[in-house]
């Protein structure tokens, strides 16, 4: 039988990035058959110095990138070669991986890129077929497109997102790190794959960008348009208790579990829920029944319910949401995610080995095809990795490679396992 090809294999992906959203893109594209080369200072990209494993040891050293799952969940099927850009030896190599490559993308700010020859404009004219990927904290255009952009920044604050994320009574929620990181590498992956098909029909390229803040509105869409008619019901930060529909809302149970409901049609399922919860008795109440009664009667209604689902254990309900077909879903831990039957039925995570010896769960991209085979995934490369066989894959003989090694222009590690 023969193997089915994955759909990017022979695109050549070149990437100068760092942290994760760029990265998680070039990911996502390796993971498709493409062959990604990472391309990073001497130093490393800064993410594998944020990595949780910190203060880890393994036969009595630091682990170290032997076991980095937060570098390989970005980086997992790439080639790394180290390089100093700053120098001109440095310049031309990255010239001549670009010159072989379909798809250039970074995160770099613009004015850096500039400087070294590397912004679209410059690198369109050299190479019309080149599809251009970029990443932005605020976008390209304005007074703050020169800003540093994180998520927690541009995607979470600038966007909106952080003013509806908590109750009006306390205080901003803590944020994920990644979380808009993510969102963006997928998004700049669609969008560079579509150029790609552009640039196969019509030999022309394109710049394919995508910023943290448009990332962040356009997940807020629904709520920032329905914020135009002025509604009490979009005026955020907005009390729980107050929710104009307040079968959207989690509460506590009686072994200090959340649990989530989300039952949008609301006149629709009043009287369902009400019989769920053993409440017959409040079946067509007038004071919460239908909906358009209820801002009268929001605290005494979500008290109501507070009190109740407080009176019943997690398992309690969940058996009794399951039997009454009503959506809803246990607030997890991250333990219990790891754990999730229902997630490794569907092969969302995956397990990796490490030369430490530890066995470590990553998560897969959220895209899953059906007649194309799961990767068989490795760890992300070690800094500077392949430094010395993609030097002379592009024509450098020996001497000239240990001269360029030698000189600190290009670095290979002394990591081994």
């Amino acid at each position: 039988m023969e193997q089915t090809k994955r759909p990017l294999e022979g695109v050549k992906v070149v990437e100068l990035s760092t942290f994760i959203a760029v990265p998680a893109c070039g990911r996502y594209m390796a993971d498709l058959g493409a062959s990604v080369i990472k391309v990073e200072p001497p130093k490393g990209d800064a993410v594998r110095y944020l990595s949780f494993n910190e203060g880890r040891v393994a036969n009595g050293k630091p682990t170290g990138d032997l076991e980095n799952t937060t570098f390989d969940l970005e980086n997992a099927g790439k080639e790394c070669i180290a390089l100093d850009l700053k120098t001109k030896d440095g310049r031309d190599v990255m010239e001549k991986l670009i010159a072989g490559a379909d798809v250039f993308m970074s995160n770099t700010r613009d004015r850096a890129l500039s400087k070294m020859g590397l912004d679209y404009e410059s690198l369109k004219v050299k190479y019309p077929k080149l599809v251009y990927g970029y990443v932005s904290g605020f976008g390209e255009k304005g007074p703050d497109k020169d800003l540093p952009g994180f998520d927690y920044t541009s995607y979470f604050a600038r966007s909106g997102i952080l003013n509806t994320m908590f109750d009006k009574d306390h205080v901003p929620m803590n944020f994920i790190q990644g979380f808009g990181d993510q969102q963006a590498g997928m998004y700049l992956s669609s969008g560079i794959i579509a150029a790609l098909y552009k640039a196969r029909n019509t030999g022309k390229g394109d710049k394919v960008s995508v910023s943290l803040v448009h990332a962040g509105i356009w997940a807020l869409a629904i709520m920032l348009q329905a914020s135009q008619y002025g509604q009490a019901s979009t005026r955020f930060p907005l009390s729980r208790k107050e929710l104009s529909n307040p079968l959207q809302v989690a509460h506590k149970t009686l072994d200090n579990r959340w649990i989530q409901f989300a039952v949008p049609a609301y006149d629709v399922n009043y009287d369902r829920f009400v019989k769920a919860i053993d409440r017959e008795d409040l079946v067509g109440d007038p004071r919460f029944y239908p909906q358009s009664n209820l801002p009268k009667h929001f605290h005494e209604f979500y008290d109501l319910l507070a009190t109740r689902v407080a009176e019943k254990t997690l398992k309690e309900w969940f058996k009794i949401f399951t039997e009454a077909d009503l959506p809803f879903s246990v607030g997890q831990t991250l333990d219990e995610v790891l754990l999730d039957e229902q997630i490794w039925a569907n092969d969302f995570l995956y397990k990796m080995h490490y030369p430490t010896g530890a066995d470590r769960v990553l998560v897969r991209p959220p895209v899953m095809f059906t007649d194309m085979p799961l990767p068989e995934y490795k760890r992300g490369p070690y800094l500077g990795e392949h430094t010395e066989v993609i030097l002379a894959r592009l024509g450098y003989n020996d001497a000239q490679i240990k001269a360029m090694m030698d000189a600190g222009v290009a670095f290979h590690p002394a990591l081994k396992e």
